[in-house]
């Protein structure tokens, strides 16, 4: 189950931060020269405590988790891949987007994750199952068309023989028609 949830976890943080990352263009500016100042690095508790406003501003940093209960904005717990209680509750937890809670979103991720399971196992079998199938029901196949023309052809015998005995009886009495169908007419 906490592989389960790690690969939900790594899903989201993934989707999440495929979303916030903003699209860069190069653009050519001239730059003027500046003076190099030391550059200082915040760390993700002091980045997150920084987005501390609303969800929104919080949750634009894919790095932070909103607690709604608390109001206040924390670094992910990346050791771990439900944060746990003691940071906050995950209903009153929000990561990736305000309107949607932890609990759901992970409840959501693995309902659509069984499905495309589900549906990739149902592909893989039928594709499977299909290909005897086709080898199964080209023999029936097979089998079908040879007795199929095998009622034809006795069909056709049978015609054959009704035809021969109804010409028999026609001759036998004097019914018999000629080849041809034409008669010459006279005038009287």
């Amino acid at each position: 189950m906490n592989i389960f949830y790690f690969i939900c976890g790594f899903l989201l943080l993934a989707l999440v931060d495929s979303a916030t990352t903003v699209p860069t263009t190069h653009a050519h500016t001239v730059e003027a020269p500046t003076t190099l100042h030391p550059v200082t690095t915040l760390t993700p508790e002091q980045e997150c405590a920084a987005r501390n406003s609303s969800c929104e501003a919080c949750l634009k940093l894919a790095k932070c988790l909103y607690c709604k209960s608390s109001r206040q904005c924390t670094p992910y717990p990346v050791g771990k891949v439900l944060p746990p209680s003691s940071v906050c509750q995950l209903d009153d937890a929000r990561w990736g987007v305000c309107w949607l809670n932890f609990e759901a979103l992970i409840i959501s991720m693995g309902v659509i994750g069984g499905l495309i399971i589900v549906v990739v196992t149902v592909c893989i079998c039928c594709c499977c199952c299909c290909k005897d199938n086709k080898k199964k029901y080209a023999k029936e196949d097979e089998k079908w068309e040879r007795k199929k023309a095998d009622r034809k052809e006795k069909a056709n015998e049978k015609k054959a023989e009704r035809r021969a005995k109804t010409d028999e009886i026609r001759r036998k009495y004097g019914l018999v028609k000629d080849d041809n169908p034409y008669e010459r007419f006279e005038n009287a």
